[in-house]
């Protein structure tokens, strides 16, 4: 059954003429007949008997009525419920991330994104191995380089520097490096030959201020940023991290200003189909303005 002409039928039923129903419709009285004339072909049925006085539904009619009215009361539900559903989002969402930025500067912010929107159900999921989002295994990913998968959106949502650190107790003990050449008399913790960093040259506190070929020798190798964290924070050595890993928590000390490892972007990464879901674009919009420069 032709859903346009049922709309027109609903609508001619409830205002009892074909020129009223026209006038709600924005459509001509000869247009709205015509569109009556082919359902009632259709159906090989009369719907309304047609008088001076106006329409009555035939038997029918009255029957297709009944349909028509539960069918477009369901709608308008349904309407209603979706204009709610936008103002007061709800439902699940799953959001994948890396075990460092994750452990370190999302999860601390879940706080307040779910005291914002409270029936959104937030589920996160920390490896360094991406998940498949084209095959929902999450419903969006924050990630260090850009997608490679096709059909998925992104948005490029800052970027972070690396920068020296080390813990007060460690420079007490080791004494403050005042220029890169001071690094040949510490201990410096890097990524290990397993790992697999976002960018190359991560290891560049092993060679920056040395002249020729000859590289330092790190206390620690580690497979992951987060490790190299956890051991600069424990005071094994200083490291080279991305700034956001000591954000909030500023139990590190920034060294060696002048020196800046590589850059790293951000991304905010979605399927195709979930550009226009409520939760995906709160979610971007909050990590959009907790990540404006100065506020990470």
């Amino acid at each position: 059954m032709d859903w346009d002409k049922l709309r027109i039928f609903h609508a001619v039923a409830e205002a009892g003429s074909f020129t009223h129903a026209g006038n709600t419709l924005n459509l001509s009285q000869s247009a709205v007949s015509r569109q009556i004339s082919s359902l009632e072909d259709n159906l090989k049925s009369p719907l309304f008997h047609r008088h001076a006085r106006g329409l009555k539904l035939t038997e029918q009619g009255e029957i297709l009525y009944q349909a028509a009215h539960e069918i477009f009361a369901k709608l308008a539900m349904t309407e209603a419920r979706l204009i709610e559903a936008k103002e007061r989002p709800e439902g699940p969402l799953k959001i994948t991330t890396t075990v460092a930025f994750g452990s370190t500067w999302l999860t601390p912010r879940m706080k307040e994104f779910v005291t914002l929107y409270p029936n959104i159900e937030i589920s996160l999921v920390l490896a360094d191995s991406e998940l498949d989002l084209s095959m929902r295994e999450a419903d969006a990913a924050i990630r260090m380089a850009p997608p490679k998968q096709p059909g998925l959106i992104q948005r490029r949502l800052t970027t972070f520097h690396h920068h020296v650190f080390a813990t007060p107790e460690y420079l007490q003990i080791n004494g403050l490096p005042k220029c890169a050449e001071d690094l040949d008399d510490h201990k410096i913790v890097v990524y290990g030959d397993d790992a697999k960093p976002p960018v190359d040259n991560m290891n560049w506190l092993l060679e920056t201020g040395i002249s020729g070929t000859t590289k330092r020798r790190p206390i620690l190798k580690v497979n992951s940023v987060y490790g190299i964290y956890r051991a600069v924070e424990s005071g094994l050595g200083l490291g080279a991290l991305p700034d956001y890993l000591n954000q909030g928590h500023n139990t590190l000390v920034h060294i060696l200003p002048e020196l800046r490892g590589p850059s790293i972007d951000l991304f905010f990464v979605y399927p195709e189909e979930l550009r226009n879901a409520q939760r995906i674009v709160l979610l971007r919009d909050f990590l959009v303005e907790r990540l404006k420069p100065g506020k990470f």
